[in-house]
């Protein structure tokens, strides 16, 4: 099993913005330095708890900063931007990061920056399709363009100078594109066969109970079967809230205090996701009762803390309700002790994933 990182990076609302920004950027060159294979950072523009408002402008800051780890917008959310724009970006980020990124892209979840982008009303999962569609036929495609859609039409034919080099979109250096992912919500999600079908791979999310996460798998292999392709559990990415520390006392202290950076992140996803009716995410059957699912309950499902050898042996029962899966994506969290949160890393990489890997060798 691999290990990558994966943040969505939730902060106190009176943080200093350029002390988090500063800190979720170590722990990506942090991550790089202890061996992570991958990393992927979200983006929103009108929350101020989830800060990151530019994944592709996060991810540049790091070029230089990292060596070996592969970058992965966490997403693009892609009915929020034009399509051109995305492909032009996204193509010379790949050439910067020489190909050492991944692409990440979703219809976007948060209600307050579809309502900014006048799509709150909208189809979004179609105008994903549509956007998604229209960045592949830009690259896969050569000037002049005349792309018709619904939501965007894009058009160089009259200003087409190809002497000059004018009216040329440029491709990524990946070709024909980089790796696309996608993250699933969704339990039983239609999006995963969907994906799979196109040659996409599956990331699920680490706000899911493991029998959603479990539900994934046969929807790849449905989407893997559709394209005549074998399902490699390889290319199954899971995430995952995990607090590892020194001591259990420790360990226990940070990862479920009131107060502290795991509960806050679930405190506000949670509160997201019951206002907007999808509480169901939280539920271990699909009747339980709504007033089960407490925050408390929610928090003691999700997140996986103890010392190197309790997290190893937790992490490979999950892996055995879930199913095989290639990658780890540690989740990030705010380091309200930085410390405690570095050391977590570290202790995942150099104590928890050899102990796990030697259990699963075969």
């Amino acid at each position: 099993m691999k290990l990558g990182f994966f943040t969505m990076p939730i902060h106190p609302l009176d943080k200093d913005w350029r002390q988090s920004l500063r800190e979720d950027r170590e722990a990506f060159i942090l991550a790089d330095e202890l061996g992570f294979t991958e990393g992927y950072v979200g983006e929103h523009v009108t929350d101020r708890a989830e800060n990151i408002t530019s994944c592709a402008i996060f991810i540049a800051s790091l070029i230089h900063s990292t060596k070996t780890m592969k970058l992965g917008t966490g997403t693009i959310n892609m009915p929020n931007s034009h399509p051109a724009a995305i492909a032009s970006q996204i193509a010379m980020l790949d050439h910067m990061l020489d190909g050492r990124f991944i692409f990440g892209i979703s219809p976007g979840g948060l209600l307050s920056d579809a309502e900014l982008f006048g799509n709150l009303d909208a189809n979004r999962n179609e105008m994903f399709l549509e956007s998604i569609n229209s960045v592949l036929a830009i690259w896969a495609g050569e000037p002049p363009y005349n792309l018709d859609g619904k939501y965007w039409k894009m058009k160089v034919e009259r200003t087409f100078i190809p002497s000059m080099g004018q009216g040329f979109i440029a491709k990524p250096l990946q070709l024909p594109h980089p790796p696309i992912v996608v993250t699933a919500v969704a339990p039983f999600s239609k999006g995963v066969t969907e994906a799979a079908a196109r040659g996409w791979e599956p990331i699920s999310a680490n706000f899911l109970m493991p029998q959603w996460v479990k539900s994934h798998w046969p929807k790849y292999v449905e989407g893997c079967e559709r394209a005549g392709r074998p399902a490699d559990p390889v290319n199954w990415r899971v995430a995952r809230s995990v607090f590892v520390a020194d001591d259990e006392k420790t360990a226990k202290a940070y990862a479920t205090d009131p107060n502290g950076p795991y509960h806050f992140y679930y405190k506000q996803l949670y509160t997201k996701l019951k206002m907007n009716g999808r509480i169901e995410l939280f539920k271990s059957h699909r009747d339980q009762p709504d007033d089960e699912v407490t925050l408390d309950y929610v928090c003691d499902k999700l997140i996986t803390y103890g010392t190197p050898d309790k997290v190893a042996d937790e992490l490979l029962k999950y892996q055995e309700t879930v199913g095989d899966f290639g990658t780890l994506l540690y989740a990030g969290k705010d380091w309200k002790d930085p410390a405690l949160g570095k050391r977590s890393m570290v202790l995942l990489a150099e104590k928890v994933m050899p102990k796990i890997n030697a259990a699963t060798k075969k």
